[in-house]
């Protein structure tokens, strides 16, 4: 990145004070980098142990599958899913708060035994399957968090920051130039000075 500037005392202070304001952002984004990588994985985690846990709970179900084909599904459904917000490394995440089930009135002396047994592990199923949905989510909102100050550490520490060091070298160089040739200009003209005095 080309940083526009002018070889003037104005555009080195504007361009040292750009500059400071990026590298005093340089640990703040890298420690909020470094909190996100962790969050990162803690969700990923989180939603590959839910991953396991339904995949056990649907295999411990294929035994009674034919018990399944007897099951009424319209006795119990998902009403609401209560979530909150939470800020995870300065990103606003989703938190399950808890889950309201429906359930349709049904005679026990009418339905076979383990339909009451059936409603719980449905309950129980339909919470790790919404429970990891969610986990999914915050783990897909915080790696776009992550990217998104990754690029920006890697865009304030090799492309910024170089280039404002090197724009205020040369400004620098151009100014001291610049006072040199200024001082030089002005001993030539006293020595000629001096030189028409003396005959």
């Amino acid at each position: 990145m080309a940083v526009e500037f002018q070889y003037n005392k104005t555009s080195l202070q504007g361009l040292e004070k750009q500059l400071k304001v990026r590298q005093s952002a340089l640990p703040t984004l890298k420690n909020k980098e470094s909190a996100l990588r962790a969050e990162v994985k803690k969700a990923r985690d989180k939603a590959s142990e839910l991953d396991a846990l339904l995949a056990r709970r649907m295999a411990d179900c294929n035994g009674m599958a034919r018990l399944w084909t007897e099951f009424d599904a319209s006795l119990i459904r998902v009403k609401d899913v209560r979530l909150s917000h939470r800020k995870l490394a300065g990103v606003d995440t989703p938190a399950l708060e808890g889950i309201d089930f429906e359930e349709a009135d049904f005679t026990l002396f009418g339905a076979p035994l383990w339909i009451a047994d059936g409603l719980q592990l449905l309950r129980e199923l339909a919470t790790v399957a919404i429970e990891r949905e969610i986990y999914i989510s915050k783990m897909e909102m915080l790696d776009r968090a992550r990217k998104k100050t990754t690029q920006k550490v890697n865009l304030y520490e090799k492309v910024q920051i170089p280039g404002f060091n090197d724009a205020v070298r040369k400004i620098k160089r151009f100014l001291e130039d610049e006072e040199n040739l200024s001082k030089s200009a002005q001993k030539i003209v006293k020595t000629k000075k001096e030189q028409e005095v003396q005959p």
